[in-house]
């Protein structure tokens, strides 16, 4: 098992998930952030501190598609471990189903 970044985080990127990850397995795109499933350790402490819930363990149905675009962006994606600015706009975007389409390909600044 491992834990994965799913759409509600797109456009909302708080980025607490961040601070606690004792493996720095989180890569950071444009205005999205992906676990590396190779380097998730499945300690979960990441999982409570999104406060939009988007990260859920990958045993969870319906999720296989986020798994691939996990894996994917991970290799493309500059490693980050510290908390960034979230974005000014990231509570009109809590909760918006649909997200998927605003999925940026673009890296975010990393480290």
């Amino acid at each position: 098992m491992t834990y994965i970044v799913v759409e509600d985080c797109i456009k909302c990127k708080h980025m607490d998930c961040v601070e606690v990850c004792p493996v720095d397995c989180f890569y950071e795109g444009e205005n999205f952030l992906v676990i590396h499933p190779d380097e998730c350790i499945d300690c979960g402490v990441c999982e409570p501190e999104c406060p939009v819930e988007a990260i859920v363990p990958d045993t969870e149905p319906d999720v296989e598609e986020w798994l691939e675009i996990n894996t994917k962006f991970a290799s493309l994606w500059p490693n980050i471990t510290r908390k960034g600015e979230t974005p000014a706009d990231a509570e009109e975007w809590k909760g918006k189903p649909g997200k998927k389409a605003l999925l940026s390909e673009n890296p975010g600044a990393g480290d």
